[in-house]
Order: C-alpha cells, then sequence, then structure tokens
C-alpha cells in the first residue's frame, strides 16, 4: 500500500522521542509515582481542540491509571462546534477559570498536552496552577514553540510559551502545521501527526509511573476492560474509591 510517506513520518517522530526524551519521560513517571504513593489524583488537561483527545485516551482506559482526573471543559474540545473551541482557546482566562473550578492543590501534578502550547486557554490554565503550587508535566512541540512569531495572534498577551511554566517538559515533535504529506496538486499538507505521537507519549508516561511504582512496592491503581470477562467486579474497588474524588466519573 502506497502510504505517501505518512508510515515513516509517524516512526521517525517517534524514534526521535525514543532517543531524546527519556530523561523526562523517567522525571514524568516519578511525579506520578510520587502522586500515587501519596494517594492523590492525576489531573490532565487538554488546551484545547484535539489536544482534548490525549486528555480522554488515558481517562477510565482499559490498563490505564485509574487515579486520572481530566479537567475536562467541553467548550475547549472537539465535542463542541468547531468555530466555537477555537475562539473559546484563545479566549484569555477562560484556562484559568477551569483550573480554579477544579480546585487543584499545592504538589498536586497536572499533565497538559497542548502540541501548539502558546494559546490562552493553556498558557492561562498552567499560569493559575503555578500560583498554586502545582506541579506541571508539559507535553508540547518545541517547533511551534519557537518557530511561531512573537506577535503572533495565537499567542497569549503574556507572550510565553508551555514548557516555560513546566517542571517537566515532554517534547513531541509535532511541525508546524502538523500535517506531513504533500500530494502533487495540492498546495495545503494533509496525514496530521500530533494525536499518534501524544498519545505514544501519554502511555509512555504512564507505564514509567505503574514501573516505579512497582519498584518501590507500591501496587497502582489500574483499570481492567470493562469489556472483557471480570473486568466490571475487578473494577468496583476503584470505582467506590474514585467516584466521589474524579467529576467525569
Amino acid at each position: 500500500m502506497n502510504d505517501y510517506g505518512y508510515y515513516n513520518c509517524i516512526i521517525e517522530n517517534l524514534e526521535k522521542i525514543n532517543k531524546t526524551q527519556t530523561a523526562s519521560i523517567k522525571a514524568a513517571g516519578k511525579l506520578l509515582a510520587d502522586t500515587i504513593a501519596d494517594d492523590r489524583l492525576i489531573h490532565v488537561y487538554g488546551g484545547g481542540g484535539h489536544t482534548t483527545l490525549a486528555m480522554g485516551e488515558i481517562f477510565f482506559r482499559a490498563g490505564g491509571l485509574a487515579n486520572i482526573n481530566p479537567i475536562m471543559e467541553t467548550g475547549l474540545s472537539v465535542f463542541n462546534q468547531a468555530l466555537k473551541y477555537l475562539e473559546l482557546e484563545r479566549t484569555v482566562n477562560y484556562g484559568r477559570a477551569i483550573i480554579k473550578y477544579y480546585d487543584l492543590k499545592k504538589d498536586d501534578v497536572l499533565i497538559v498536552f497542548h502540541n501548539i502550547g502558546i494559546n490562552a486557554a493553556t498558557i492561562d490554565a498552567v499560569d493559575e496552577a503555578k500560583k498554586l503550587g502545582v506541579k506541571i508535566i508539559a507535553v508540547s512541540s518545541s517547533y511551534w514553540q519557537n518557530e511561531m512569531p512573537a506577535d503572533h495572534f495565537i499567542r497569549h498577551p503574556n507572550g510565553k510559551n508551555l514548557f516555560d511554566y513546566a517542571d517537566v517538559c515532554i517534547d513531541d515533535f509535532n511541525p508546524v502545521g502538523d500535517a506531513v504529506v504533500k500530494l502533487k496538486g495540492l498546495d495545503t499538507p494533509i496525514a496530521p501527526v500530533s494525536n499518534v505521537v501524544d498519545f505514544y507519549i501519554a502511555h509512555l508516561i504512564e507505564i514509567e509511573a505503574i514501573s516505579q511504582c512497582l519498584a518501590r512496592g507500591i501496587t497502582p491503581p489500574v483499570w481492567s476492560s470493562a469489556n472483557a470477562p471480570g473486568g466490571d467486579e475487578k473494577n468496583a474497588e476503584y470505582i467506590a474509591k474514585y467516584r466521589p474524588r474524579i467529576k467525569m466519573l
């Protein structure tokens, strides 16, 4: 099958992550393992549009951590009208209001997905979280943050990047524009790579956290598939424990 180079683009990106982001993945895993050891929730936020799907990918997921708390705002997600969420993710103080509503505490951990990493809904969210003493793991692209003009209209007025706020930065190397396949006769690139790569990073962080927990003698809370035999029975304990604490459960 001719995939027009799409597969190779994805693999090259994943290999770059494997070669360069190991230390950051391990550092993120440690923060998550510490959070599990302290019986805290792991908060996850998507800064707008399709990056909210990475948050959904690790929430209530078979084989995933049960203490994931998605800071889910439908207004920023692809389940809102497209032009509306595009405006909202560029609206100053909208992200700050979301963080305030979820009542994060000092030393909580917040994973933020936004490969562009410069829009208002992302920057205000991490700025508010930082003021609260929250530890931030950022999954984003250095290309977008470094290559977008300083005066570009989608930037937060303070001009800062997501990585400026993060305790741990994980680079997903998403290219500016996201789409990577160019076909003769069409000026616009097609086939984005960001979600494939960010889903991979999200699960890498979980794998590392679970591995570090086991090395400490801690049994981490992990969901079984609700659709497999015995899944509901295995999950009942975590449902009882986390339903009062996780708004989206």
